[in-house]
């Protein structure tokens, strides 16, 4: 009885803790002029798929490959995300990686772990990777005219495919 009580203890002190912490977290949240919605969305299971290591002549030596693994089931989004002028993603991470193309305007993407804060502008017909985990960025229109993407997110199954990050106050903007 004295082992149940004193696991009780803990445990609402765990909670309460979380509770405090979850309270005093500033996630930041994508502005009212950034719009994602889902296209697509389709359940995998585990994934292990490669090409061959193609040459693409025969007489160079660098080849072209792709590798994509996973344990467990996947759940895959095809997203179309749109930005006004000034709109932002707001600070964000995901789970798994994306692989975006950006189809109008220009975008540009700051890294949450860089202190220098140095953008990096996607324009239209690039395409970037965001490899996802603990990767905490954000994406802004800081141009005058709309900007748009088309995004494939591969995550965990039942997964968030975005999750809202803290300001890792490395920005001023």
């Amino acid at each position: 009885m004295r082992r149940l009580t004193w696991l009780m203890l803990i445990s609402g002190v765990i909670m309460l803790t979380s509770l405090h912490y979850a309270g005093n977290v500033s996630a930041t949240e994508a502005n009212s002029a950034f719009t994602a919605t889902t296209i697509a969305k389709g359940r995998f299971g585990e994934i292990d798929v490669s090409s061959p290591n193609l040459k693409l002549k025969a007489h160079e030596s660098n080849a072209w490959s792709s590798w994509q693994k996973t344990q467990g089931l996947s759940d895959l989004y095809v997203q179309s995300n749109v930005w006004k002028p000034g709109g932002s993603t707001g600070w964000h991470t995901h789970p798994g990686q994306s692989l975006i193309i950006v189809t109008a305007g220009t975008l540009t993407g700051y890294e949450g772990d860089d202190p220098n804060c140095k953008p990096s502008v996607h324009r239209q017909g690039m395409g970037f990777v965001d490899f996802g985990g603990n990767h905490v960025h954000i994406l802004r229109n800081e141009d005058t005219v709309e900007a748009r993407t088309i995004a494939i997110q591969l995550v965990p199954a039942d997964a968030m495919h975005r999750v809202d990050a803290e300001d890792p106050g490395t920005c001023r903007f």
